[in-house]
């Protein structure tokens, strides 16, 4: 199916003071309940992007509907609606917002994230560096209490994690990155497809930059909120996304054991941050009904 006709980013959205461009790519499987807040966080920034193009992936649910009246709403932010209908899955949907993105930076967040309000303002400031191929930054869970103390733990998990790969490495996180053209267009034609959904896909991506000796910058001012709803899986749903990273290096060959350091991270909080998340949860509820 072709994509839907594109609104036309008005010339205040894009940039005339010699800053790179930003898109911003938004992929989406049945996201009704979070489309909207995302799409908003994204049109509200202190810069604008050129455009923020949201992929849908064949959703069974309104997430086009609402995507559709939002393009309505808001006709000056660039809102562009696309259909990627010939394969189920993020990397396939992923890529086809990212061949069809106009910006000179390729910025990609998950439908839930919550952009902060400079976040594309950010973004060009990360990629002042002429060298710099990629970002990536922090995140704040927003469905979890002590949100501030939570994204301070995220930074300096990320840091570490890069003082651990001895800067060899430095990976990128799906739900807050973005990347130069022209470094997409080097390993477009050689991520992995990954049909059978074993893989980080952040992480693939990473290592074929890396492959390519392309810079990636840690940018702790580049925040981006996100849900904690993966925490909602089963144990044995939340194991194997974590075992992700080892099936993910396995497939580059890559055997630095320090690199299995998120992997204990995650196990280790799943049963403390899952209890903080339903007590949140309860007392949230509790307060919205006390409201009523």
């Amino acid at each position: 199916m072709a994509p839907e006709p594109a609104s036309s980013p008005s010339s205040s959205s894009s940039y005339t003071t010699g800053h790179p461009s930003v898109s911003i790519v938004i992929p989406a499987y049945n996201e009704e309940s979070v489309i909207r807040q995302c799409v908003t966080a994204a049109i509200y920034q202190s810069a604008p992007a050129l455009e923020i193009i949201v992929v849908d992936n064949m959703s069974k649910d309104s997430t086009a509907a609402i995507v559709r009246q939002m393009q309505a709403e808001y006709p000056e932010a660039g809102i562009r609606l696309l259909s990627q209908d010939l394969a189920q899955g993020l990397i396939p949907t992923r890529n086809f917002g990212l061949d069809a993105a106009r910006g000179d930076i390729l910025g990609r967040i998950d439908a839930d994230s919550l952009l902060e309000p400079d976040w594309v303002e950010e973004v060009t400031k990360a990629f002042s560096d002429g060298s710099v191929q990629a970002a990536t930054g922090p995140v704040v869970y927003y469905d979890m209490p002590m949100r501030r103390f939570g994204l301070k733990a995220d930074d300096k998990v990320r840091q570490l994690m890069l003082k651990l790969a001895k800067h060899q490495y430095h990976f990128l996180f799906g739900s807050n990155m973005a990347l130069r053209r022209g470094a997409w267009e080097i390993i477009r034609g050689e991520v992995c497809d990954d049909e059978r959904d074993e893989m980080h896909e952040d992480i693939d991506l990473s290592l074929h930059l890396a492959e390519h000796q392309l810079r990636v910058q840690y940018w702790p001012n580049m925040v981006s909120g996100m849900s904690a709803r993966r925490l909602e899986d089963s144990p044995r749903d939340y194991r194997y996304y974590v075992t992700r990273f080892d099936r993910t290096y396995k497939a580059h060959n890559v055997k630095k054991m320090a690199l299995k350091a998120p992997m204990v991270v995650f196990f280790s909080i799943y049963y403390p941050a899952k209890l903080l998340r339903a007590i949140h949860t309860a007392n949230t509820t509790t307060v919205k009904r006390g409201g009523i």
